[in-house]
This record gives C-alpha cells, structure tokens and sequence, in this order.
C-alpha cells in the first residue's frame, strides 16, 4: 500500500535524523535534501533489495540463527548511504550499528502511531 509505504519513509526519515544527529558518531547527513532523499532510497532498498539478499541468504543465515540480519540491515544502510550524496557512514560496523538504532526508532514509531487492525 502506497500509505504504508510513505509511512515507513517517514518513519526512516526521522530515525535517521535521531542515528545521524544523536545516537551513532559516524554516520552524516549534510542537509535536509539529503536526509529526504536517504529516507526514500532506504525505503526502496529495504522493499527491494533487502528481501531479495535475505533469501539468497536464507541458509547462512538460519546457520547463524538470524545474526546475519544484522549484517544486512547494516549493508542496506551502506548502500543507501553509496547511493545518496551528503549521506556518509565512516565504517562498516558503524553502519550495523546505526541499522541496528535505525530499525528500534522505526519499530517504537510503528507501534507507537500506527493503528493495528485486528484480525
């Protein structure tokens, strides 16, 4: 749904204003531009590619019970961040890391304002 979707863009957007500004030394944006545009890309890269690389991955990661998830989110951050100018991330640990912050802002923000229908 293009709602959700936009949602989710929203919500990346503001946890990578928190990771970039607050919580994760590392990681940079240089404007607002490219906060927007990082929003949008790592939307795309999580509806994309993420569930393509997870399931080439799937034996691996079953063999290291789920870690390799980590690992992931963090190589979705640093891709987003080689694909958008004025987004730099300084290593790759410290992109796992700040996927790792990224992804408990967008759950809290999810389940915070986001209203579940139920089944």
């Amino acid at each position: 749904m293009p709602n959700k979707f936009l949602l989710r863009v929203l919500f990346n957007g503001v946890g990578l204003w928190l990771v970039t500004e607050y919580l994760v030394q590392g990681i940079s944006i240089t404007s607002t531009q490219s906060l927007a545009i990082a929003a949008l890309v790592l939307g795309i890269v999580n509806a994309i590619v993420r569930p393509i690389v997870i399931i080439l991955s799937l034996p691996l990661n079953i063999l290291t019970l789920g870690l390799l998830t980590l690992v992931i989110n963090g190589l979705m951050l640093s891709l987003t961040a080689v694909l958008v100018p004025g987004f730099y991330i300084a290593g790759f640990w410290t992109a796992v890391w700040g996927a790792i912050v990224l992804t408990v802002i967008s759950y809290v923000l999810t389940a915070l304002l986001v209203d579940r229908e139920r089944y």
